[in-house]
Formats: structure tokens, sequence, C-alpha cells
């Protein structure tokens, strides 16, 4: 299982758009095969970045989705709106707490 972090920087008029892209395509997303979760967080200090949290069962997986229809389209779409380059990790889990922090 991997982990995909992408921090989106939008310009700030184009928040809202964002928002209404995302919504329109997430189950999509999230039902596309080998993806196990799929989040949207906001940043409380800068309401016009955002960070999309993945969960892949696989590099693979994750391949086949940027490689995929949905992917580039949505892609094409968001990249028009943003303010500054996206930044991406993919990441693998290093300790789990048995207890919420």
């Amino acid at each position: 299982m991997i982990t995909r972090l992408v921090k989106l920087t939008f310009l700030p008029e184009n928040t809202v758009r964002f928002i209404e892209l995302f919504d329109s395509i997430k189950e999509k997303i999230a039902a596309f095969e080998g993806c196990k979760r799929l989040e949207l967080q906001q940043s409380k200090t800068e309401p016009h970045v955002f960070f999309t949290i993945s969960r892949w069962e696989s590099e693979a997986a994750l391949e086949n989705y940027r490689n995929s229809e949905l992917f580039q389209s949505t892609w094409t779409q968001t990249k028009a709106l943003f303010d500054a380059r996206a930044e991406a990790w993919t990441v693998e889990k290093y300790f789990d707490s048995l207890t919420e922090m």
C-alpha cells in the first residue's frame, strides 16, 4: 500500500472552481481500480492551498490511474487553475500509532 500526497496551490479566485471540479469527479477517482482512500484537505492558514491524499494498493495501480483518461482530463482542468506548480510525494507507511494522538 502506498500513499500519494499532492499539494495544490490555486489562484485565490479559482478556489471555488477547483472545489466544484473536485466534487464532480471525486467519486470516480475513489472508485478507480486500486484506489483505497481519497481525501481532500484545505490549509487553515492559506485557503487557496489544498492537499489530496490518496491510498493505492500498489505503485502500478497509481500509474494506471495516472495514465487514464480520467486523470488526464482532470489534471488538464486542474492545472489551468494553479498559482504554483503542484508538489507530489509517494510514501509508504513507516509507523502507525495504536491510539489516536
